[in-house]
């Protein structure tokens, strides 16, 4: 499994906006500049984020973007669903129940699903709190001599 530019600059955005939760609403451009990231390919993140209900949008003067929900309740696994559609690593367990014809007799299947509970119990245990937690204060605070 290999998780795609689109995946990884989703979980940074959002990220982002989980620093800045407490500034309001977030431009595209100050996130784009924090994070070395193309404001236009942030531009074709935005819409499949706020369809899954974890950014909210708002126009204006003062428009930007903003997490829909608290950092404490969106999981890096929710991101990259979102981003990537499924963290399934065979297209066999994309749904539920499986419908593929070799399920009942496919000796690899158990492994494929360990992998697949492993992954998805990993991502859904980090919050976007717990990766802005780990962020470094960069307001001149953290000065040593």
């Amino acid at each position: 499994m290999k998780i795609s530019t689109k995946g990884r600059y989703a979980l940074r955005m959002l990220t982002d906006l989980a620093a800045h939760q407490d500034d309001s609403f977030v431009s595209l451009k100050d996130v784009a500049q924090r994070q070395n990231i193309s404001k236009k390919y942030l531009e074709q993140i935005v819409p499949m984020l706020n369809s899954s209900g974890l950014v909210r949008t708002t126009r204006g003067n003062r428009g930007g973007y903003m997490l829909a929900r608290s950092a404490r309740e969106i999981t890096v696994g929710d991101v990259l669903r979102a981003a990537e559609g499924t963290l399934s690593p065979v297209s066999c367990l994309e749904h539920m129940p499986n419908d593929c014809q070799r399920a009942g007799s496919c000796a690899t299947l158990f492994v494929w699903e360990g992998l697949y509970k492993t992954v998805t119990e990993y991502l859904d245990s980090i919050t976007l709190q717990d990766i802005a937690d780990r962020i470094a204060p960069s307001d001149g605070s953290d000065y040593c001599i």
